[in-house]
């Protein structure tokens, strides 16, 4: 799996998301590797009508209905045509006392649950509220074009053992940095089920052609 983090950036928003939903169609159709998206809250909505791509929210809040002015509710997510959400990413940490709630509202909501963690102990707790993955993903290295699977494999390796030790049907996912095939290539080498970009895509001269070849390792491993 490649999920997409559109973040705020200029290239990801209102009618941008819809062609990065368009473009994520056409390279799974190329490659047959599985590719989401997480455009902002605002663009959820249009992007669910345009485009098969699964969409991920990029956060949510664990409220309910009622009184939450400006918080996200899972369940709206969900209605606007959301198939999972970001938790807890690290320009969105949530109190990590509280992941568990977060975890339990998307699922109450059906949706998909990927918690980012920045080490190996986050990830190991993260992974005892058992979401659907952990990406791990070392804040240094966000948008560094310096891959988490290059700098830091071993970051990559034990944080797959950890969560496996914890929880086995958790899988785990290689984020920060990740621009070249050769980038995720490494990381399923290390163990990792899939990928978390942002700018190596979205902010890429051409982003069909980064996106595709990200896919097209991952297609090579997969034979």
């Amino acid at each position: 799996m490649i999920l997409i983090n559109l973040k705020t950036y200029r290239e990801g928003m209102g009618q941008g998301a819809i062609e990065f939903a368009r473009l994520a169609e056409r390279v799974n159709e190329k490659t047959g590797i599985s590719i989401a998206i997480a455009p902002q809250a605002l663009d959820l909505a249009a992007v669910a009508d345009s485009s098969e791509t699964p969409l991920f929210a990029q956060h949510i809040d664990p409220v309910t209905y009622g009184k939450y002015t400006g918080y996200i509710l899972p369940e709206a997510v969900s209605e606007a045509g959301a198939y999972g959400t970001l938790i807890n990413h690290s320009e969105h940490p949530v109190p990590l006392e509280r992941l568990g709630e977060y975890i339990k509202r998307a699922r109450e909501a059906d949706l998909v649950t990927v918690v980012c963690a920045d080490t190996v102990e986050t990830a190991k707790k993260a992974a005892l509220h058992k979401p659907d993955a952990i990406a791990i993903e070392p804040p240094e290295l966000i948008g560094s074009g310096v891959s988490v699977s290059s700098a830091q494999p071993e970051l990559v390796s034990e944080a797959v053992k950890g969560v496996r030790s914890v929880d086995p049907q958790v899988q785990v996912l290689c984020g920060a940095g990740i621009t070249s095939g050769e980038d995720a290539e490494a990381a399923l080498e290390l163990g990792a089920r899939g990928i978390l970009v942002a700018s190596g895509v979205v902010k890429a001269p051409d982003p069909y052609k980064a996106l595709l070849e990200l896919a097209r390792a991952m297609q090579r491993l997969a034979r």
